[in-house]
């Protein structure tokens, strides 16, 4: 079944941006992992400019977008939206790579190997510093590590990191959890290693703190403020 290409605006700044949507296009089967549940990955990322203009970011055969949606956030504070995706190389596996209208502003290391992927978590300023940091799962069905890093000019910067979390089951074709901001400061909400508890992650640390058993309904539950 064919994934939707819809953008995901992330709880991370509010002023106006230059990108102001996004989505994956030129739907492809070159890469044969399926992690999301389908063997269609995407070719191209899509992006519409305040001014009206489509910006396309064609990648080599060599390439796919392995995921769900871009997202949009102001990682570094100038007013206007980068792009989040997970771009992966058909031999060294994903990364997570930064774009805005002018193509590529900065990226994370393949993880090194092929059928290797990673889930997005968030952005958001998780330590109240005025600044955004993003996180992902590094190989939520392996290594299940929690990665924060922050855009500095051209680079992102690792920040800290959490062992025992994911976000993400082999097959799913969506990513769970995200962020919540409950009237403090925004956490992180994934999924214990088990899958059997809702964790909630700040910084600085990271700290994290059991937010109950997953049983249904519960993370939606959670993610709404609802508990």
């Amino acid at each position: 079944m064919l994934r939707v290409a819809v953008c995901l605006i992330w709880l991370a700044g509010t002023a106006a941006a230059d990108v102001v949507s996004a989505g994956y296009t030129g739907p492809t089967t070159r890469y044969d992992h399926g992690v999301l549940g389908d063997a269609v990955e995407w070719g191209a990322l899509e992006m519409r400019t305040s001014d009206g203009r489509l910006v396309t970011v064609t990648l080599p055969e060599t390439r796919v977008f392995e995921d769900t949606a871009p997202r949009l956030s102001d990682l570094d504070g100038d007013g206007a939206a980068e792009v989040i995706a997970v771009e992966t190389d058909l031999r060294l596996g994903a990364r997570l790579s930064i774009y805005d209208e002018s193509g590529l502003v900065a990226a994370t290391e393949f993880i090194g190997q092929t059928h290797r992927w990673l889930a997005p978590a968030g952005a958001a300023d998780l330590d109240g510093d005025g600044r955004v940091e993003l996180a992902y799962v590094d190989r939520p069905h392996l290594v299940r590590r929690l990665r924060f890093w922050r855009l500095d000019g051209d680079r992102l910067v690792e920040i800290a990191g959490l062992d025992g979390v994911t976000n993400h089951r082999i097959g799913d074709p969506e990513i769970s959890g995200g962020v919540r901001a409950c009237g403090g400061t925004p956490e992180l909400v994934l999924l214990s290693a088990d899958w059997s508890r809702i964790v909630a992650v700040t910084l600085p640390g990271p700290r994290m703190r059991d937010a109950g058993a997953n049983a249904p309904g519960a993370l939606d539950r959670f993610l709404a403020c609802e508990n």
